[in-house]
């Protein structure tokens, strides 16, 4: 299976480790979804895969070494202060491209990954001028711009509504499937990892508790064990699967 795969990926902050190795395949082509309470090490482990964390271990992409250049990152303290308009904050996406002069293709990226998220009418608007929600969207588009072979999201639907959080999840699992990318994304939100993930990884103080599908990670014991909580697990009409809280666990 073609991939990201991790080996005994760790990663330290000062004298304590707050990832312990974990050793992971994230396909190409689908989504996976990094889940796990707060403090977990989710966006430690992202971070370091994408190399903006000092880390023990190996990463490496269809067996070979993982290059910069094929990865898009979005941590989740994104918000943007400069006077920019959306659509030149994306074209920043392609800055390794541009050289000194933007091309015709160039803007015909910028305008797609604008479309696919739905942002074409602020194109033009400075993007210090659009809600959190609407620049968390914004920054997406400007990692999608770039066509990345490994997509790093670090909670990219905390600042949207419900509508906009099903319309970017569709969009990221199609990215996924037509370009064969890998999507790692972290995810607190239980029942929409389970209906967009093709793969879950569920950490723990750091420790990678379960991988698999989300019916082998997302059982009640499972998440009795990370979270503290009691579940019962339904299906919509469609079947899709709702995690439902009931009570802390005693």
């Amino acid at each position: 299976m073609s991939g990201l795969e991790l080996r005994a990926l760790t990663v330290a902050r000062g004298r304590r480790t707050v990832v312990e190795p974990v050793s992971a395949l994230v396909p190409s082509g689908a989504v996976t979804a990094l889940v796990g309470p707060n403090g977990a090490g989710k966006s430690s482990l992202l971070g370091a895969v994408a190399g903006v964390l000092p880390s023990g271990g190996t990463v490496t992409l269809d067996g070979g070494p993982l290059r910069a250049a094929e990865v898009a990152y979005m941590p989740q303290a994104t918000a943007v202060g400069a006077g920019l308009t959306v659509l030149e904050v994306v074209l920043l996406g392609r800055l390794e491209r541009l050289g000194w002069r933007v091309t015709a293709d160039d803007l015909a990226e910028a305008a797609a990954a604008l479309d696919r998220l739905d942002l074409s009418p602020l194109s033009q608007t400075r993007i210090d001028r659009l809600s959190g929600g609407q620049q968390q969207l914004v920054l997406l588009a400007q990692r999608l711009v770039r066509r990345p072979r490994v997509l790093l999201l670090d909670e990219p639907t905390s600042a949207l509504d419900l509508h906009r959080q099903l319309r970017i999840l569709d969009r990221l699992t199609a990215f996924a499937r037509e370009t064969d990318a890998v999507v790692l994304v972290a995810l607190h939100d239980l029942s929409l990892a389970a209906r967009y993930a093709a793969r879950l990884l569920l950490l723990k103080d750091g420790v990678l508790r379960a991988a698999g599908t989300p019916g082998e990670v997302l059982t009640p014991a499972a998440i009795r064990d990370a979270y503290g909580v009691e579940t019962e697990i339904l299906r919509t009409s469609a079947g899709h699967p709702v995690i439902a809280p009931l009570a802390p666990s005693t």
